[in-house]
């Protein structure tokens, strides 16, 4: 009988010991300050602020910007309205990313991260003092019901963006578990990390969807604090804001108030920076540059002007085609039409010499496609080649080009030959198609003034091989409101990208996409070949792999003749009254003002930082026109396996709440039975 109290004691000892010490196969992985894309990221656990920022940088003063148009909402997360500029500086997100990495992001409202070795899912442990501005903690329940809201009545972007996050649960008092749809999508995590966290309780009771001027609560470094729509937006520093002292705030926001004055067209707005009406201007036209930047203050140097040279990928910029149009179905028209712009000319006569000619969709990069397709391209190419027009895999892509002096005849009769080999004629001075006497008429849709100089003598070239081209400027919201819809026959657009690509290239060229209005696939573009290119980014293992599958995805998209490719440089131009001091160091995105400061500030630095979407990602590209408010991308934007330091490693979900093991009640069952049967035989 001893024996088997023995054995029964040593059963309840060892199943005990095993429901606290899981095999190792079962521990969850190492919590940790931040992630990246492919490798490690560049700063370790414990570090006190990026390298690109003035950590002791003073606080005081007003940070006066400009706007083009108007707005009438300050929700910029749907699609009615049109946000202000900076509507994104009251919310934050989960993790924020660095501007001196390709694509890493570190704690934010999370202060840590766990993520197993195949990405399938991610938990964010988030912090304990993270606040509303109303002083409500951030909680688990907030950040499930962004996902939700965001996925369901936000902006089309989120439905696609996030649209592997399979489902979003609470496993802790502050611990959320993202679970996702697929293994092999790297990305996951981090585009996670980026999404905006909004506050369950306000929005109780209230419309998402519905254009507000009732500002929404939030819990970044801003709040709207005045505004007039159509005039200005002012943004006031949150001295209680909970976050001034993480390192990823660290030397950010050192401004008091943050203002932008709408204008309603560029040239107004630059009279106004002139007579000192606001402070720091981004220069996106290079005529503006080139001639206008001579007045008084310049010369008094009382106003710099400076070229601040990045590393961030030009993207792609053109006059895009809307293939939802039967005009614009056949290749071969698309094709010749690229010939009627004369680049050369431009830039020479508009342009200052200032750019180069954009022939990828990831110039100035190393994710560019070079040269004929490698091995390693062709491989992922030849399977998909029936969906492929063959010069994918015989010729480099290069755009038309011409001499320079205007005389763009040669390029005219090829254009013609191409149109005459889809079936069009000219006919009394008209082109027309063959078999329905249709006349070749479009419409270009501007939202800007300036770009009718660029458009117009296009369209003179377009004339002459008999095209009636119409150039129609309207006003911002109606520009938005069409674009939206897809109703327009061409326009100018523009792709921005990062230095690692992913999700958000469903977004920009999926036929997903095509068919969601208010998505960045304006030119319709739905080719089953650039859908199995764009997965295959987005499930790249390592760097290598992404630069090879983000080669092959330029390809296709550039043989597609989707986009009239325009230009780029590769620095940004800005002018700013000489009142501010600045870090040493900028970093590979480029110029950021919010790390800024006023000379004349004097209040001590309470640690800070940049918004929720990285300033570099509102910056306007050159001689662009605007969308609105840039809305979270990716773009932009890490595994790394760096446990975190001791004072930061949170319990995994077993240890934050784990019951009792069945197992557990196992072993107590059978010695339960053993003492029962015991007492039994006692007893008889």
């Amino acid at each position: 009988m001893r024996a088997l109290v023995a054995a029964s004691a040593l059963l309840l000892f060892s199943t005990a010991a095993f429901a606290q010490s899981p095999p190792e196969s079962d521990a969850a992985p190492p919590a940790r300050h931040g992630i990246a894309m492919h490798g490690e990221p560049k700063y370790g656990p414990g570090f006190e602020h990026f390298d690109y920022v003035n950590p002791d940088a003073p606080v005081g003063e007003t940070l006066r910007m400009h706007a083009l148009g108007s707005f009438d909402t300050l929700n910029p997360y749907t699609l009615k309205g049109q946000a202000p500029q900076g509507a994104t500086l009251p919310f934050e997100t989960l993790m924020i990313g660095a501007d001196d990495e390709p694509f890493t992001e570190y704690g934010l409202i999370a202060e840590s991260i766990q993520v197993p070795e195949d990405r399938s899912w991610a938990v964010f442990i988030l912090r304990e003092e993270a606040r509303w501005h109303d002083g409500r903690p951030i909680t688990v329940e907030d950040v499930i019901f962004s996902l939700e809201t965001l996925k369901t009545q936000g902006l089309p972007f989120f439905r696609l963006y996030y649209g592997n996050v399979e489902s979003a649960e609470k496993i802790g008092e502050r611990q959320v578990k993202f679970t996702f749809a697929e293994s092999e999508n790297r990305e996951l995590p981090l585009i996670v990390g980026q999404m905006p966290i909004l506050p369950k309780h306000y929005w109780d009771g209230r419309d998402f969807t519905a254009t507000t001027l009732e500002a929404p609560l939030g819990s970044g470094p801003y709040r709207v604090v005045r505004f007039e729509p159509g005039r200005y937006v002012e943004y006031e520093r949150v001295e209680d804001y909970w976050g001034w002292r993480l390192p990823v705030r660290r030397g950010w926001f050192n401004f008091e108030r943050v203002r932008y004055d709408y204008y309603r067209d560029s040239t107004v707005a630059l009279e106004a920076f002139k007579a000192g009406h606001y402070d720091y201007r981004p220069e996106n036209e290079s005529k503006k540059w080139a001639t206008e930047y001579t007045f008084p203050a310049v010369r008094q140097g009382q106003v710099v002007t400076e070229e601040i040279e990045h590393e961030r990928p030009a993207g792609m910029q053109g006059f895009v085609y809307n293939l939802r149009r039967p005009l614009f179905a056949d290749e071969r028209v698309r094709r010749a039409l690229a010939y009627a712009f004369d680049f050369e000319w431009t830039n020479r006569n508009l342009f200052y010499g200032q750019y180069e000619r954009t022939a990828s969709y990831f110039a100035n990069s190393e994710l560019a496609a070079r040269g004929l397709p490698s091995a390693a391209e062709r491989a992922l190419l030849e399977p998909l080649a029936e969906h492929l027009p063959e010069a994918v895999f015989t010729q480099p892509y290069e755009p038309p080009s011409a001499d320079g002096s205007g005389n763009v005849r040669p390029n005219l009769r090829i254009a013609m030959r191409l149109l005459q080999e889809a079936g069009w004629e000219v006919r009394d001075g008209r082109l027309v198609h063959a078999a329905s006497g249709r006349p070749f008429a479009f419409e270009i849709l501007l939202v800007q003034p300036t770009w009718e100089r660029i458009s117009l003598p296009f369209v003179r070239n377009l004339a002459r091989l008999g095209i009636e081209a119409r150039v129609r400027t309207v006003d911002s919201a109606q520009y938005k409101n069409r674009v939206e819809t897809f109703d327009f026959d061409m326009i100018v657009d523009v792709w921005g990208q990062s230095l690692s690509p992913g999700n958000e290239q469903r977004l920009y060229w999926s036929c997903a996409a095509a068919e969601t209005p208010g998505s960045r696939n304006s030119p319709g573009i739905c080719n089953p070949a650039v859908d199995r290119l764009i997965e295959a980014v987005i499930a790249a293992p390592d760097r290598e792999a992404l630069i090879t599958r983000t080669r092959a995805l330029d390809r296709a998209l550039l043989w597609g003749h989707y986009v009239i490719p325009h230009w780029h440089i590769g620095y940004d131009r800005v002018a700013y009254w000489d009142r501010f001091g600045r870090p040493a160091e900028t970093p590979m995105m480029g110029a950021q003002v919010l790390t800024w400061w006023a000379q004349g500030a004097e209040t001590a630095q309470a640690p800070a930082s940049a918004g929720p979407i990285a300033a570099a990602r509102a910056q306007e590209r050159f001689d662009t026109p605007q969308r609105g408010p840039v809305q979270p991308a990716p773009t932009q934007r890490a595994p790394g396996d760096e446990t975190a330091p001791a004072d930061e490693v949170v319990p995994t979900p077993a240890a934050e709440s784990p019951g009792v093991s069945p197992w557990l009640w196992l072993a107590l069952l059978a010695a339960v039975v053993v003492l029962f049967v015991m007492r039994r035989r006692r007893g008889s």
